[in-house]
């Protein structure tokens, strides 16, 4: 790469082609970086609120209920549950109140009325 008479535009282009080298490299440090918090944030926020009350913030407890295992708060009485869970308590062929509860509206949320 040289260039007749200019020994200054090869050590010009040199010195680019490095710093450009070196700003990459930084760049992907610092995505890795970034990436590694996420990761470690991510973490810190599942332990401060899994498992915790959304309504009173205490701890919840997983306690069997019939064929569920349910999330109980035992601070406030709370009984929360998990994607899925509502969808086995509305099954026909269980008998309560909670299933005639739900039942009841299940035609309006099936075919709602225009």
């Amino acid at each position: 790469m040289t260039t007749k008479g200019n020994p200054g535009q090869q050590a010009s282009s040199e010195d680019a082609y490095f710093a450009l080298e070196d700003a990459e490299k930084k760049r992907r440090i610092a995505l890795e970086t970034k990436k590694v918090l996420a990761a470690a944030e991510q973490k810190a926020l599942r332990e401060l609120h899994h498992m915790h009350c959304p309504k009173c913030g205490m701890k919840m407890q997983e306690v069997k209920m019939g064929k569920l295992d349910v999330d109980a708060c035992f601070s406030c009485g709370g009984i929360f549950l998990d994607k899925g869970e509502i969808d086995v308590i509305a099954q026909p062929q269980q008998k309560g109140i909670m299933s005639a509860i739900l039942n009841w509206f299940k035609e309006e949320t099936e075919h709602p009325v225009k």
